[in-house]
């Protein structure tokens, strides 16, 4: 009598969308997951597909960081497998905009579960680029051909719908209540604090999340366009006008390099140089940093295309993420956003940001709006109450710490709390200034320490009011405090933790390899949490 073997059990159907090794992988993984509960499974760890590379995953991602060049990135990752190269070409900054974190981004890409390439905003073209280039390396992700244009333009494959307003695919409509200036008369930048309201939408957050919105396109700058096209703007391109598509649909940021190229097949001699140039990523003229579509079309008067293939070389118009600055124990049925409105001069014309001015000017009280929520990647407050919080955040970087000791003080959380805050005059951009005093009166806000870099003959930022106070930080540290920071990823992060590395240093005791082993700890541990951008 033959001896008989259980056959390994197929958890991922031969129908599904993938191939048999990926088919193996992730009927492994499942079963790794649901242990003894399912009989005959065999499992395989994570990144054991039969015959694949490793997937990416951000503890063995040395190029994990957000101040690190694409360059530096893209040497780090040159030996290790594809997924790892794809996602060394993102950001590092695990954002959420593109609906990932940059590893689980890198590993859909590889799987083929997500064809857009150019979901990484932080990123721009430089990320789009890089992977384009990588797929001419080894091939298409995954093993099989990309549908040409995949990525960019105008023919894409739908994504599927996730939870409504829980996605960006599937965003829904709220009110828009009010915009408040936050910045005193004689400051340089224009903040607004945004509130939107929650009734009738599906969208329940915590503090530490964020809220995607999507933005309209200025309607002067779209004018302008359709006027350089020379197109009629009431034309039907689809079932939309041509000028309602500018507005909502397309992205009039920086040119792609997909204009380039339509641009390049549209003139001739120099000029089709100089646009084919631009097109791989080359700046013949200095420029390319500074050139939008409208500025493109300007370059080139020669080309104009069609209106029709024109928006087809165009990229989508991407919603905008903003760190929530709003408790929902203390703002029920309500989130509130804390915005800076970019504009700025170049060749004199003047340049908005779109989803910024979208807020801070051209949005009606009461009229609706497209948002979903993005759930935070590894930054909320400690589970337990008691745990004392430090957080970081210059500038429009208060905001998920607004919501924090809003949330704090609606617990009435014992645990103490320490606001390292900073911005450029104290008289005009001290953001939330009575409130912040209130909190400290209440006893809600233990610590205030306060940076102004445009006050005095000497600038100060966080990471220095850090350091003057260091005893008492690493005091904190000690006795278990989570340490956050919220800000700009390439500069001011970086500092924040150099500051603490000398911090361990002078006031730890402990030699440079030890204090930077120390910040690894505090990060490995969930102590040390960031939202950057």
């Amino acid at each position: 009598m033959s001896e008989h073997v259980t056959p390994p059990l197929v958890l991922i159907p031969e129908t599904a969308p993938f191939t048999a090794d990926q088919r193996s992988w992730l009927s492994g993984y499942f079963a790794a997951l649901l242990g003894p509960a399912v009989e005959g499974a065999t499992a395989l760890a994570p990144g054991e597909m039969p015959g694949s590379p490793r997937l990416a995953d951000n503890d063995d991602a040395p190029w994990h960081d957000p101040s690190l060049p694409i360059t530096e990135r893209m040497a780090m990752a040159k030996d290790r497998p594809e997924p790892h190269k794809l996602m060394a070409a993102m950001a590092q900054q695990d954002c959420g905009q593109c609906g990932y974190n940059c590893a689980d981004y890198a590993n859909a890409i590889f799987l083929k579960n997500e064809e857009r390439l150019n979901l990484c905003q932080p990123g721009g073209k430089d990320t789009l680029r890089m992977l384009k280039k990588l797929e001419e390396e080894f091939g298409a992700p995954g093993g099989a051909a990309r549908p040409a244009g995949a990525g960019e333009g105008a023919a894409k494959a739908e994504p599927p719908l996730g939870p409504l307003g829980l996605c960006r695919e599937n965003p829904v409509e709220a009110t828009f209540l009010s915009r408040r200036r936050l910045n005193a008369p004689g400051g340089e930048k224009e903040t607004w604090h945004i509130e939107i309201d929650l009734t009738g939408t599906p969208i329940e957050y915590v503090v530490g999340d964020s809220l995607g919105l999507f933005p309209g396109n200025p309607p002067a700058l779209v004018d302008a366009v359709i006027a350089e096209l020379g197109a009629r703007p009431e034309r039907m391109i689809g079932a939309k006008t041509l000028r309602n598509r500018l507005l909502t649909d397309y992205a009039l940021g920086a040119a792609p390099d997909g204009l380039y190229q339509l641009l390049s097949l549209l003139t001739s001699g120099e000029a089709r140089r100089k646009a084919q140039a631009l097109a791989a990523g080359e700046d013949p003229d200095g420029d390319a940093a500074f050139l939008d579509v409208l500025g493109a079309l300007h370059k080139f008067p020669g080309a104009r295309p069609d209106a029709e293939v024109f928006l087809e070389a165009l990229d989508d118009l991407q919603p905008r993420l903003y760190s929530i600055s709003s408790s929902p124990k203390a703002d029920p049925g309500r989130v509130s956003l804390t915005v800076d409105a970019v504009r700025y001069s170049h060749r004199s014309r003047l340049r908005l940001g779109v989803a910024s001015t979208h807020l801070g000017e051209r949005l009606a009280e009461m009229s609706h709006v497209k948002i979903y929520l993005q759930k935070a990647h590894g930054f909320a407050l400690p589970d337990d109450l008691s745990k004392d919080v430090i957080m970081c955040g210059p500038g429009t970087g208060i905001a998920p710490f607004r919501a924090f000791l809003r949330e704090r003080a609606a617990t009435k959380a014992p645990g103490r709390n320490w606001l390292f805050y900073g911005h450029q005059r104290q008289a005009s951009d001290f953001f939330y200034r009575d409130e912040l005093n209130q909190l400290k009166d209440d006893g809600v806000l233990t610590r205030l320490s306060l940076a102004w870099s445009r006050d005095g003959g000497e600038k100060t930022y966080v990471q220095d009011r850090m350091r003057e106070t260091g005893a008492e930080l690493w005091k904190w540290l000690e006795g278990g405090a989570h340490f956050y920071v919220c800000g700009d990823a390439k500069r001011m992060a970086k500092d924040v933790e150099r500051a603490i590395i000398d911090v361990a240093g002078t006031h730890g005791g402990k030699n440079p390899d030890e204090a930077v082993a120390y910040l690894a700890h505090l990060k490995k541990a969930g102590r040390y949490q960031a939202d950057v951008y």
